[in-house]
């Protein structure tokens, strides 16, 4: 089932999320309308509290080309365990705040532990797209964003720009 995604700014988008003890099949079926909705939309990854659950789950597929096998990636209390010091710069983009960029300096690559939908405890080492889509979406599960790592005038320009946005859905 398709889930609504929050629009920057909500209160929720800037909460810390609480730790997953027990994976059930009400969070497998979260896990699943995550990604529905997310590949939905079109995006590469989404985090619980966008679509405002504030538990600390998160999914990805960084899988882009056309023909490609898609590589859904659930993973529950995502935590780098490990960075690079070499850094990466993208222009990333959040399905909480459509239509708005911003480059973002991260490691290049991390190694990421997680539980997986069954609960098993993985480890997995990311690099390039994956690593900045892992740590984007790991960021929402400690309410921060990826404006926050832009200056203070863009970072309010998007603010404002967004907020024009949910006055304009409000309408409809």
């Amino acid at each position: 089932m398709k889930r609504n995604i929050l629009i920057h700014p909500d209160p929720r988008l800037k909460k810390v999320c609480a730790p997953v003890s027990d994976i059930t099949d009400a969070l497998r079926k979260l896990a699943d309308d995550m990604l529905e909705t997310m590949y939905d939309a079109p995006g590469i990854g989404l985090a619980a509290p966008q679509i405002g659950v504030m538990d600390r789950l998160i999914v990805l597929d960084c899988v882009k080309e056309e023909g490609e096998e898609m590589r859904p990636l659930v993973m529950f209390n995502p935590v780098v365990v490990a960075a690079s010091d070499e850094t990466n710069v993208y222009d990333e983009g959040c399905l909480s705040i459509p239509d708005q960029y911003g480059e973002v300096t991260r490691p290049e690559v991390v190694d990421v532990e997680w539980m997986d939908r069954d609960g098993k405890a993985q480890r997995e080492r990311f690099d390039g797209l994956w690593a900045t889509c892992v740590q984007h979406e790991i960021d929402h599960l400690e309410g921060k964003l990826f404006i926050d790592y832009l200056k203070p005038l863009r970072r309010q320009m998007i603010t404002r720009k967004m907020q024009k946005l949910k006055r304009e859905l409000a309408r409809k």
